[in-house]
């Protein structure tokens, strides 16, 4: 059996056992294919680590920055009690509105919000109008902009939040410090301020499985 074929059934045995689906999530990958959004969603593991972490921060706020169709939205706003909130940021409208539709059909559109534009314009906004720490903050969005979403996620944090960037193996070529990919340059120095950020102390997973090789990083803020 080669690599990718036993990652996969692994990865479908883990799924099965304790990350099964259930009709919002299926509906949700179903309409955001349907709608031809790329298949960049996380794979149902992930998205179940994301719902964990949540919960096990006790996070009342939750920011994510790139919603796509909504699919890690709904693992990470499951995690929220009655009265918490999760706001994501998403640049392409068409986007976000099969992401509103998704949240809606799960019961989470009370507990979401979804907000339109780039990235860093909408961190800058938040930051004006309401200074309520964030205690879980979630990236995955264009990798271009990585060190400026770890920069921003630290102004919105306290100590103890916790900050999780996806994506950071690039297929192994993060190792390549002379790599002229613009995401794998803006991946490398996200990984750098994790690891000299003052008010940070992080670390980074390789994972394999349905999405193939990949990984993420993990950071905790300090006092």
């Amino acid at each position: 059996m080669t690599e990718p074929r036993l990652w996969h059934d692994v990865d479908d045995y883990f799924t099965g056992l304790l990350a099964p689906p259930d009709a919002a999530l299926t509906d949700a990958l179903r309409d955001s294919d349907a709608a031809g959004l790329p298949q960049i969603n996380v794979s149902p593991n992930t998205g179940k680590l994301l719902h964990l972490l949540a919960v096990i921060q006790g996070a009342t706020r939750i920011l994510e920055i790139g919603t796509l169709g909504g699919y890690s939205t709904i693992w990470l706003a499951r995690a929220l009690p009655q009265d918490g909130r999760l706001i994501s940021l998403e640049y392409s409208e068409r986007h976000a509105e099969v992401a509103r539709h998704n949240l809606a059909r799960a019961g989470l559109d009370k507990l979401t919000e979804v907000r339109v534009g780039p990235a860093l314009d909408s961190l800058r906004t938040l930051a004006e109008e309401d200074p309520t720490p964030f205690d879980v903050v979630f990236i995955d969005a264009d990798k271009v902009n990585n060190p400026r979403y770890v920069e921003w996620a630290v102004k919105l944090t306290r100590p103890g939040s916790l900050i999780v960037l996806d994506n950071v193996v690039r297929g192994g070529a993060v190792t390549d410090a002379g790599s002229d990919d613009p995401s794998v340059r803006g991946t490398r120095e996200a990984l750098e301020l994790f690891a000299t950020h003052p008010k940070l102390t992080a670390t980074a997973i390789q994972t394999v499985g349905v999405k193939g090789y990949d990984g993420f990083a993990l950071a905790r803020v300090l006092p």
